[in-house]
């Protein structure tokens, strides 16, 4: 891929209708949302982290506590297990398989543990566990401006980009792309003190997720645009809550959000219970309320009039986006 240009200073964020780029990301017309309540989809997955819809349709979640891969059928709610042998979570550790992305018919899923031994996987044909990068390494070997004592990083969000990945690194602070065969490079560079978590595209612009260090006030959540060659931004600040996922829908742009952890200042607090929301993002930043209530999410996907909630309690929720 053609390198973009390093940022070392991103503002923050495109939570209105904007073109960067040339890239609209929002329309400036969102409807009205009439809140919706959660439908239980799916349950019993051993924990659930990231999230992506497969060439076939259906929904695949990462079981970190397993170190299995999962397919959810949208429409009956079956999960089965599809991979087996991923590096499964420590027991009291945050690590595990983090999330998964699709490149054409071969899915590739990021894990992380306390260790330092990040990776990206790719799965084969017949279900075979194959490292293709050893982002670890990587990141111990080029470390950023300030690493807060994390030297091999802590890996977030896995996003198809250019014929590779685009892989968050929260202590880090910088987004990386890593190619098929291995290859890592540093493509994005935030403040000091910035975690950039959730990603998506829109053309070749990227959307981050951001928030602060913790104790993860409710006001530090954004999302930031970044066009990667132009390094083009335009800044709308605004309180938001804790940002966890954003998603591309018919209708402009919807995030994933969650209160502060309960205990803090406890780097390792969960968020408080059903305080999740899915928000739907409308012109000057406005947030509107598409359901809340759900219990600590990690994931969205958006299919159609459809979102997918993915939960850490091992359950897949659907919302639907009607308009009122």
């Amino acid at each position: 891929m053609r390198a973009p240009r390093r940022l070392t200073s991103v503002a923050v964020v495109v939570l209105a209708a904007l073109a960067v780029g040339g890239v609209v990301l929002v329309s400036s017309l969102l409807p009205a949302y009439a809140p919706n309540d959660p439908e239980l989809l799916a349950s019993g997955l051993d924990g659930a982290a990231g999230s992506a819809i497969g060439p076939d349709g259906d929904l695949y979640v990462v079981e970190p506590r397993a170190g299995e891969l999962a397919r959810v059928d949208r429409r009956t709610g079956a999960a089965q297990t599809v991979v087996t042998g991923l590096p499964a979570r420590a027991p009291g550790s945050s690590g595990g398989a983090v999330d998964v992305a699709f490149l054409g018919p071969f899915a590739y899923v990021l894990t992380v543990d306390a260790g330092g031994l990040a990776a990206l996987y790719r799965i084969g044909a017949t279900g075979t566990v194959n490292r293709v990068a050893d982002l670890g390494a990587w990141s111990r070997r080029h470390p950023p401006a300030a690493e807060h004592g994390v030297p091999a990083g802590a890996q977030d969000a896995l996003e198809p980009y250019r014929g590779g990945f685009l892989v968050s690194d929260g202590h880090g602070g910088r987004v990386l792309h890593v190619a098929p065969g291995g290859a890592v490079e540093e493509v994005v560079r935030f403040d000091h003190d910035v975690v950039p978590t959730g990603l998506e595209t829109a053309g070749r612009s990227l959307l981050v997720v951001q928030t602060e260090p913790h104790p993860h006030l409710p006001h530090d959540g954004r999302v930031v645009a970044v066009h990667p060659t132009t390094g083009a931004t335009r800044p709308e600040t605004g309180r938001v809550p804790m940002l966890v996922d954003v998603e591309r829908g018919r209708d402009g742009l919807y995030v994933l959000a969650q209160d502060a952890p309960g205990s803090v200042g406890a780097a390792s607090a969960p968020a408080d219970p059903r305080t999740g929301q899915v928000l739907a993002v409308g012109p000057r930043g406005h947030l509107e309320t598409v359901t809340d209530g759900i219990r600590r999410p990690t994931s969205l996907e958006v299919v159609g009039g459809t979102a997918y909630v993915v939960c850490a309690d091992g359950t897949v929720h659907t919302v639907a986006l009607g308009v009122s």
